[in-house]
């Protein structure tokens, strides 16, 4: 009840397993504790001067803001967050790939050579004009219970959001939304998807059908050219009903796990979540690579702090250069809206005991395991044949984040969180890991794997990371995670804006 967890032999702070009362004797150290420690947070190991560092997974993780007292209670009211410089270098550190890959999971082979993890119908809105339209049509089908008759298909889902128009044609922006649509149109757990604009929007139509000529699975239609609401719903409901047959005539054969892609998330971190959930995760995404699939890291904002330890493990120095320069227009970016770059952690993070974005970030970079970093992708780009670990720019934003992963090619996301989640998505589901045994069992409704065990010492890092990865194949093979159980996903496609509200 009185031991902290020290990570690493020079750490200044170590991190409170239990709430702990003031006037403790800490076991394994020569200090009482000065204040109460809440559970997660951090307590001073040695005396820290004024300005000097605090140390926590070998790194800094933030400066001394007055004296601290051993046995003291470190947080917002005594550590702040400054930037120093940071060492930027390439390793050159190559991942051991399996010669033997052996890994299968059940997943369902497309015409294309494309391989889904689930077999949904989109309907994808062009511009937020379409939504209600969207969302009818998808009431429509679920009320209607058809679907009950074609065991075969996971759902009908609908892609709103509130974009699309009012917006520079030719901007970044524009891009980048554009890329969304197009990940998601094309995306492989998509039987059938149907894309409805007005008519009249800057996203027109004609940007997103040049898969029109490659697969007759996609389907472009327009308000205005229909005829109206009335007409457009009854169309595509014909539609739909006459393509039902076609979407459940699938069947779940043996995959290599090569033709997996894994979205890394947290999201609601505490104190925890670089210790127990996300390094487990790591493992469980280095099992992956090994036997040849991809995993994906996003983010940028909360990998702020630790982007030199990834710079390390970048295969070369062109991958390398390409992570710091998305960290460079994050700086840019946030001071031109008048933000820094410390505006995260959230309250959330902080009542779990995490400090500064230094502190969150050495921890949410834990997801990425060890392996080498193969590719740095913009913002719902198409990592296309790219295996191995990559890194996607994103938001730390979780909606928008996972919504550009999608877009990119991840067909499974795996979600940490310390302070619990309500979090899923469509169409690839979403696994939810949790750092604590309090908070699991908490949400046990929500989460599907507890990674607290590892604070009591039952299992490994290693261990649990096994276990995720062994779920991961399970949900890959058509288990339905937490998430789908609660139909959670149909309202989490939020992607990322940037630009003038034209």
């Amino acid at each position: 009840m009185n031991s902290l967890i020290v990570l690493n032999k020079n750490d200044n702070v170590g991190v409170s397993q239990f709430i702990i009362p003031e006037k403790t004797k800490i076991s394994g150290q020569e200090i009482s504790t000065i204040d109460p420690i809440p559970f997660g947070h951090k307590v001073c190991l040695k005396p820290i001067n004024k300005g000097d560092p605090i140390i926590k997974y070998d790194q800094i993780i933030g400066f001394a803001s007055k004296n601290i007292t051993a046995g003291e209670h470190v947080h917002s009211h005594n550590l702040e967050f400054k930037d120093f410089e940071r060492a930027f270098r390439v390793q050159n550190k190559k991942t051991v790939i399996d010669e033997k890959v052996d890994t299968f999971f059940n997943g369902i082979l497309r015409d294309n050579g494309q391989v889904a993890t689930r077999n949904y119908i989109g309907i994808v809105s062009t511009v937020n004009c379409s939504a209600t339209v969207t969302k009818m049509i998808v009431e429509k089908i679920k009320y209607s219970n058809i679907l009950n008759d074609y065991p075969n298909i996971d759902g009908i889902v609908p892609i709103t959001h509130s974009t699309g128009c009012g917006m520079n044609t030719v901007s970044e922006g524009m891009q980048m939304f554009q890329r969304t649509i197009d990940g998601f149109k094309n995306h492989p757990n998509f039987s059938h998807v149907f894309v409805i604009g007005l008519g009249c929007e800057c996203a027109q139509v004609s940007l997103f059908d040049e898969s029109l000529k490659k697969h007759n699975r996609i389907h472009f239609l327009t308000i205005q050219d229909e005829g109206g609401t009335k007409k457009i719903v009854e169309k595509v409901l014909s539609q739909i009903k006459n393509l039902l047959p076609e979407a459940n005539r699938i069947k779940r054969t043996p995959q290599s796990v090569s033709h997996l892609t894994l979205a890394l998330q947290c999201g609601g971190s505490d104190g925890y979540s670089g210790i127990t959930a996300n390094p487990a995760l790591g493992v469980a995404a280095d099992l992956l690579v090994q036997k040849g699939g991809s995993s994906i890291l996003s983010e940028t904002p909360e990998i702020y702090g630790a982007e030199h330890l990834l710079t390390r493990r970048a295969v070369n120095r062109e991958v390398g250069e390409k992570l710091v320069e998305r960290i460079k227009w994050w700086e840019d970016y946030t001071a031109m809206h008048g933000g820094v770059m410390d505006n995260n952690p959230t309250p959330g993070n902080k009542a779990g005991g995490l400090t500064t974005i230094l502190e969150k970030s050495l921890g949410a970079a834990a997801k990425g395991g060890t392996s080498n970093l193969n590719g740095v992708f913009r913002y719902a780009e198409s990592i296309g044949d790219a295996k191995g670990f990559l890194f996607m720019d994103s938001p730390g934003y979780d909606p928008a984040s996972v919504t550009g992963q999608i877009a990119g090619g991840c067909n499974l996301v795996c979600f940490t969180t310390g302070r619990g989640s309500a979090f899923g998505s469509k169409p690839a589901p979403t696994i939810r890991l949790a750092t604590n045994t309090e908070m699991y069992n908490r949400m046990k409704d929500d989460l599907d794997i507890n990674c607290g065990d590892i604070l009591d010492g039952s299992l490994s890092v290693e261990e649990k990371g096994r276990q995720i990865y062994e779920m991961i194949l399970r949900v890959a093979s058509g288990e339905k995670s937490k998430s789908e159980l609660q139909g959670l996903g149909d309202y989490e496609f939020v992607p990322w804006q940037i630009g003038a509200v034209m």
